[in-house]
């Protein structure tokens, strides 16, 4: 069994010195520069301990890491590019840095070099591990059209905005959970409870993500706080204390997302103390709780050994980090 401090260093000389064809630089200097600027690398991280968890030569799947890596990224790219975002991990963003026909066209590069990646490993399971990559590569660009969306609508349920995130951060960490399982020839019924394990704590994670912004220590949280209240976005916090306040209460809120002109620190307070008058703390608080208890529910139920689950278990416990 690897350590996460191993497993993490592996992975990130293989993405490093990762072959790219030197020609066109304008095609493959901006991918490379993506890769390199490093980040958690969450999902290389879980399909690797997935596969850790059956089979020893990790080493033999770290084509199909980087091919998680590789998508994850691309998808960042272009995020960034329809957000007009500066700046991504301290660095300018790839559409700053050289322009945004760079941007495309280096974001459609990179899918098809994450397939290339995902299609090295040839098992008995490679047309499962193809399908549940695709799955997940075309349900995160359904999240993202759900979530450009939603910024046009003042009437998104907690369903929906569930569906978004789900599709649009949970299924490609599920995805990583199940292709590991999978390439090391694990059984269906493991791999789909590891899937769900990932769904589940990926929701947990991304509902932790909307109450930091709210609610964290900008210290540990690594940003300031009140980003999301300041562009309006469509969060659990937002959706959930639009449905609890009172009349009047709402009027306030809804009085603060029409202005155009605010000093910032006043809107980010002045919508927190709705939040805090209507508890929506608790209330986010007791969903993820909700979602990661679901999510072990399924991991406990996978038929391996305690003492191979616990790199993985340890692993999603540090990143939620049980502030809840």
């Amino acid at each position: 069994m690897y350590t996460q401090e191993e497993l993490t260093k592996a992975i990130n000389d293989y993405i490093d010195h990762l072959p790219y064809n030197p020609q066109p630089a304008g095609l493959y200097d901006p991918i490379k520069y993506v890769l390199g600027a490093g980040g958690k690398r969450m999902r290389c991280l879980l399909m690797l301990m997935a596969y850790n968890m059956y089979k020893d030569d990790v080493s033999s799947i770290f084509p199909n890491a980087a091919a998680l890596e590789t998508y994850h990224n691309f998808t960042l790219l272009h995020d960034d590019l329809m957000d007009r975002a500066d700046m991504r991990r301290g660095r300018p963003t790839v559409h700053i840095k050289w322009n945004d026909n760079a941007a495309i066209l280096s974001g459609d590069a990179m899918i098809i070099l994450a397939y290339q990646l995902m299609a090295q490993h040839e098992g008995t399971n490679q047309s499962k591990v193809l399908k549940t990559f695709s799955e997940a590569a075309l349900g995160v660009c359904e999240g993202q059209q759900y979530d450009m969306e939603f910024e046009q609508r003042d009437d998104v349920t907690e369903d929906e905005y569930l569906e978004m995130i789900r599709l649009k951060t949970s299924v490609l960490l599920a995805a990583a959970l199940k292709i590991g399982a999978l390439l090391a020839g694990a059984s269906d019924e493991d791999a789909e409870l590891l899937y769900e394990f990932g769904e589940k704590v990926g929701l947990a994670f991304q509902l932790q993500d909307d109450y930091l912004d709210v609610y964290g220590d900008p210290k540990v949280f690594g940003k300031k706080i009140g980003g999301d209240i300041l562009c309006n976005k469509k969060t659990f916090m937002l959706i959930n204390t639009l449905n609890l306040c009172n009349e009047e209460q709402k009027a306030v809120l809804q009085a603060w997302m029409d202005k155009k002109d605010f000093v910032a620190e006043e809107k980010i307070k002045a919508v927190t103390d709705i939040y805090d008058a209507v508890n929506i703390k608790q209330v986010c608080q007791s969903k993820m709780t909700q979602l990661y208890d679901e999510g072990f529910h399924a991991f406990h139920q996978v038929k391996v050994g305690d003492e191979r689950k616990q790199i993985l278990k340890d692993y999603v416990e540090q990143l939620m980090g049980r502030n809840f």
